[in-house]
């Protein structure tokens, strides 16, 4: 294009001082010839984040900061989108970190597609043995199924993508993200999008680099989260869900009654269970191919966290929040600052 058009980027940042700095870095080296912001929306961290913010802020005229004093995403996102003020919306994480043509690729594609959102994939990627195997386990299809923007994929139209580049348009006739969502915002909005007959579209050529959660514990609670707002979701637009969605919940399930009829009536209901990880035993084999071996033995801890987290979540995702998010029908309206 002989005059690239100006791109915000919108970036989201809670407690993110182990890679806010990194991330801000790779937007501020993208090759791309148009004009270029950067809005950070400081959520209330408890580590150095708004320090590194502010070295940012004072280091690049390019990047800005906007509070964000709920925390929540869906809030930071709009507050960054409404402080930002360029015909394109880039957003990424504090731990995202963009391939060198990251911005350029996607603007030239919402051109030749005409799409409304284009997106690529989430490419987890570790630091240490556990987060390798996250890693691992984020991009094989026994770990996230068919999901292109995990798994890679040929590019076409698409329910959903990573994080995204849009039209500002295309956020402002949608009042931008809904703030109910707590997660799941991103499939939400996508969503809304396709119902007006926007393209959504997915692309191998755009990746960002992720950083997985760095403990069972933060990936259990994540990947919870996830299922808990994907079933809200589900709720609220009907027709919504597929079977991929439904595969966690029902193996929960199915697990839980093989454990129970293994227990007190017959040890033939072990068969289910013990099924269940065989399974992810024989699928971290792929999976964890060129790791460490301590890597690859964390793999199906991983996998089951992912699998039993956001099956639970999806099942015990209470109906109040649906009613609560249905309440609220549209987000407030977003427009350019």
């Amino acid at each position: 294009m002989t005059h690239p058009p100006a791109v915000s980027v919108i970036m989201p940042v809670l407690d993110e001082e182990r890679h806010l700095r990194g991330a801000v870095h790779a937007i501020l080296a993208q090759e791309y010839e148009g004009e270029m912001e950067v809005v950070i929306a400081l959520g209330p961290s408890t580590d150095r984040t708004d320090e590194i913010a502010a070295e940012l802020v004072r280091e690049d005229p390019r990047v800005h900061t906007v509070p964000n004093p709920t925390g929540r995403t869906p809030a930071a996102l709009n507050a960054a989108i409404k402080a930002s003020r360029h015909p394109i919306v880039v957003r990424v994480d504090g731990h995202g970190i963009l391939s060198p043509n990251y911005i350029a690729t996607a603007v030239r594609l919402l051109e030749e597609t005409g799409a409304q959102n284009v997106g690529g994939i989430m490419h987890a990627e570790g630091e240490n043995d556990w987060e390798h195997a996250v890693a691992a386990a984020m991009t094989s299809k026994i770990g996230v199924g068919n999901a292109a923007f995990h798994t890679g994929g040929e590019a076409g139209p698409a329910e959903t993508v990573y994080l995204g580049v849009f039209r500002r348009a295309a956020l402002e006739q949608q009042g931008g993200y809904n703030e109910e969502f707590i997660r799941a915002q991103d499939w939400e909005l996508n969503f809304r999008i396709r119902e007006a007959g926007g393209l959504i579209w997915f692309s191998p050529e755009l990746k960002v680099s992720y950083r997985p959660r760095p403990s069972v514990k933060a990936l259990a609670k994540q990947y919870k989260d996830y299922g808990r707002w994907r079933h809200v979701v589900a709720r609220y637009h009907r027709g919504s869900i597929n079977l991929r969605y439904l595969a966690p919940p029902t193996a929960v399930c199915a697990i839980a009654a093989g454990i129970v009829v293994g227990a007190a009536l017959t040890p033939w209901g072990f068969v289910i269970p013990g099924g269940y990880l065989a399974a992810i035993a024989a699928g971290s084999v792929p999976a964890g191919k060129g790791l460490s071996l301590k890597a690859r033995l964390q793999i199906p801890v991983a996998l089951a966290t992912m699998h039993m987290s956001w099956g639970w979540g999806f099942l015990t995702s209470p109906r109040a929040l649906a009613r609560k998010v249905i309440a609220s029908r549209r987000p407030a309206v977003v427009t350019q600052a």
